[in-house]
């Protein structure tokens, strides 16, 4: 049976405090994969949901890129997409509400567009919060309630980790 949120569900998996590892950048360092580079984090939040954290960035496009908050789905190979913070990539049209837009943009999962036969995270809104990866790990990590233990000290900025990007 497939996962079926409601927006209030979505929003309470989105709350849930979900601690990373002190070495989380370190752990997120991505890796090449057939044009363009990735890497996953797997969290478990304090309820006990398991989330997963992966960012994507294009090979040729710096501004080509998403970071993921999914949700693993108990008892199956699942990842329900929560959030997506896209670069400003390509445009992207909000089909229900006929809304086009060129911009850095954040997905949210919505019953709305789930309902109608869409994707569980089309629905987008444009954001002048982040102009490149960096920056789009931070927002999530901030509006998605992961929090940073330990000694971050000696893990490099993301950057600095990843190279010119």
């Amino acid at each position: 049976m497939a996962f079926e949120p409601t927006d209030d569900e979505v929003r309470r998996l989105v709350e849930e405090k979900k601690p990373l590892p002190a070495d989380y950048l370190k752990r997120l360092a991505v890796k090449p994969k057939s044009g363009h580079k990735e890497q996953q984090l797997d969290v478990k939040g304090i309820e006990e949901s398991e989330f997963r954290l992966i960012l994507r960035q294009s090979n040729t496009n710096p501004l080509d890129f998403s970071i993921i908050l999914g949700y693993r789905v108990p008892n199956t190979n699942e990842v329900f997409r929560l959030r997506r913070y896209n670069g400003k990539s390509h445009e992207h049209t909000n089909v229900l509400e006929d809304q086009t837009f060129y911009d850095y943009h954040i997905h949210m999962a919505t019953a709305r567009y789930r309902e109608a036969g869409f994707r569980e995270d089309t629905c987008a809104e444009p954001t002048d919060r982040y102009s490149d990866l960096g920056g789009a790990l931070d927002c999530m990590l901030a509006d998605c309630r992961f929090e940073k233990r330990g000694d971050l000290s000696g893990q490099g900025r993301l950057f600095g980790m990843w190279g010119a990007l």
